[in-house]
């Protein structure tokens, strides 16, 4: 089935059976679903729980028919009933399951029935996407969220890494659920496939976090043409595809509830308020994306849809920085660029001397920007500094 219909359908589903508590969903089209006519042919199969509240759409490819009649038809099950269904049987395309969280939307689909630790936390049971989410900033962003009872989906390049932190976490067997999409953020198929799969599997999107980039530092006698189309796809372009595409679900579901606030944010850098010597291609991309966000910001606004930067200072304590072979503190040091220093520990304490905060940027620091733009509903195309007191707005 069409990942636009989907995306036009489920999200719609989820907003019409949250009432006092936002729901998740999941779509599956296996082929016993595909064929079920009514409500027999669904509690026949193994995997269906027993009993269940059941409603059945009529056959049609048409989402706005589709709509039409699930409005009829929930609101008839509402007058009659305060549950909502567990099941939404749409014929000849699949069924949507709807739980309260992710761990129950399991048990619906034949998972057995064992005990997980409820969540609580700043964005309990909220689907939110990071994009380079596998590994560095990225990583320990979506980590996390996690634990503050986020959906999390680490979406990433990197599959092996992405599977295995999705499996770790999973392995806490709490209510909220970490899953695994290989991503490219500069092909647009596969970032619209992204959140087609998100949709597929939590029911809609809450929050993007536009995490994935690269850094190839270089003045314009090194720069390649084709090193500098890389970053700019990957971080400006990605930055694109992932508002474009992820905005199309949230519009889906401002529409079917009043004032539902969703977001869109970036993680830019220090480098997107400030030039950066012999490092244009990044700052370049990061000046860009803000000027993305604020336009994005004015666009969406009207459909409840936040857009902002949150700009963090340097991750010393990251890979970049501190990798003990390739890490710029290494490379500074043999290039001799931080004057009488010997070890690497002057190199970092000569750059730590540069944040008035003395340290820097933690992901702890970014986490809480991020909490703080989707908590607050009254600000929207903001470039955040998270950077110690070295970057100051103007």
């Amino acid at each position: 089935m069409s990942s636009l219909i989907i995306n036009r359908i489920v999200p719609a589903i989820r907003m019409f059976t949250s009432h006092e508590k936002i729901m998740v969903a999941r779509f599956d089209d296996r082929i016993e679903l595909l064929k079920a006519e009514n409500e027999d042919d669904l509690m026949s199969l193994d995997f269906i729980k027993k009993p269940s509240g059941i409603l059945i759409v009529d056959e049609t490819t048409d989402p706005d028919e589709i709509i039409d009649d699930l409005t009829v038809k929930l609101s008839t099950w509402y007058e009659f009933r305060t549950p909502h269904p567990d099941y939404i049987l749409l014929k000849g395309i699949g069924l949507v399951a709807i739980a309260e969280n992710a761990a129950a939307l399991d048990v619906l689909l034949g998972a057995p029935n064992e005990p997980v630790a409820g969540v609580s936390g700043r964005v309990r049971d909220k689907i939110i996407i990071v994009t380079g989410g596998a590994q560095g900033f990225g990583g320990g962003i979506a980590e996390l969220l996690y634990t503050q009872g986020a959906n999390v989906i680490i979406a990433d390049l990197n599959e092996e890494t992405g599977r295995k932190m999705a499996a770790d976490l999973n392995a806490h067997r709490q209510s909220n659920q970490a899953y695994f999409i290989k991503v490219n953020v500069s092909n647009a198929e596969s970032v619209e496939q992204m959140v087609a799969s998100t949709v597929r599997r939590f029911g809609g999107l809450d929050v993007i976090i536009s995490n994935a980039g690269i850094l190839r530092a270089g003045g314009l006698d090194e720069m390649t043409p084709e090193t500098f189309a890389l970053m700019t796809d990957i971080n400006y372009k990605g930055y694109f595809l992932c508002a474009k595409y992820a905005s199309a679900v949230m519009k889906v579901q401002s529409r079917y509830r009043e004032n539902y606030f969703t977001d869109i944010i970036q993680i830019n850098s220090k480098s997107g308020l400030k030039g950066s010597n012999r490092n244009f291609a990044y700052a370049g991309g990061k000046f860009g994306g803000i000027g993305l966000t604020q336009s994005f910001a004015m666009e969406l606004m009207p459909f409840k849809i936040k857009v902002n930067s949150i700009c963090p200072g340097n991750f010393f304590e990251g890979p970049l920085w501190s990798d003990p072979e390739r890490g710029l503190f290494v490379q500074y040091l043999n290039a001799g660029k931080v004057p009488g220093a010997k070890e690497i520990k002057d190199v970092k304490a000569f750059y730590e001397a540069q944040v008035p905060a003395g340290r820097g940027c933690r992901v702890i620091d970014v986490l809480r920007a991020i909490l703080y733009v989707i908590e607050q509903e009254y600000e929207t195309g903001q470039a955040v500094p998270v950077t110690g007191g070295q970057n100051m707005l103007n």
